[in-house]
């Protein structure tokens, strides 16, 4: 049993399809199958170009689809001055904003712009980036969210050391007695997810794992049966 479990209850996997790597062809469509399969938000990467070597789309995308589902979105901005997209972004319908801690030197000052909205607040750190640097800000978070890939683009494969930093967020929270969500994003598999949640992670992000399937219904439901298997696996054997 994985030593994050041994002292806390985590909250149960959630699994969020990420639509940067759907048919934007059919993007209302896609959105609408994987609600009906049981993921239990959507997840939107927001691009600038700047903070990360690729450009996405902006809130208009957000806007667009908050009335095709009715699931919670979680919008990350993966931004340089994150601050110039929040209002667009709030107002088109995000139900969870995230921001890297590494864009901006005004983190506390973004959550409270966030908070003051009625949103739910996250913060997003990159691989390489240590924990320390939201130690401050863990009790102002509904969100933490880890790039298990190097940001920017979709399909690539997971970092194993990120196993570690996984862990090692969840003992810390753990430690100060918070059951705060903690998200990964990047490389998810059929494969890797059960060690992924034996981490200690509960959102799942997956883009390709799920969009770049033959049967995106059926990718969904399968993630999901594999996360909640586990999580069911591990929480059982504490009792």
């Amino acid at each position: 049993m994985s030593e994050v479990y041994k002292k806390f209850l985590i909250p149960p996997p959630k699994i969020a399809p990420s639509i940067l790597s759907a048919d934007f062809r059919k993007l209302g469509e896609e959105v609408k199958k994987v609600e009906k399969a049981g993921a239990d938000m959507l997840h939107f990467d927001i691009m600038d170009g700047h903070f990360v070597p690729n450009i996405s789309f902006g809130p208009m995308v957000v806007k667009a689809l908050r009335s095709e589902v009715s699931i919670p979105f979680l919008v990350h901005l993966m931004v340089e001055d994150p601050e110039k997209f929040l209002e667009q972004t709030i107002d088109a319908g995000a139900d969870i904003v995230l921001f890297h801690v590494e864009a901006s030197p005004h983190s506390w000052r973004i959550l409270e712009s966030i908070k003051k909205r009625g949103v739910k607040a996250g913060i997003a750190l990159n691989p390489a980036t240590p924990l320390s640097t939201v130690k401050y800000m863990l009790h102002e978070l509904d969100m933490i969210l880890l790039m298990t890939v190097s940001p920017g683009f979709g399909g690539q494969k997971f970092i194993p050391r990120m196993l570690g930093k996984i862990s090692d967020l969840r003992k810390l929270l753990t430690m100060k007695k918070l059951m705060l969500d903690v998200a990964i994003d990047g490389g998810v598999t059929f494969e890797n997810i059960e060690e992924i949640i034996e981490a200690g992670a509960n959102v799942i992000i997956a883009g390709t794992g799920i969009f770049g399937q033959a049967d995106i219904e059926e990718a969904t439901m399968k993630l999901k049966k594999i996360a909640n298997e586990k999580y069911a696996r591990i929480i059982s054997s504490q009792v």
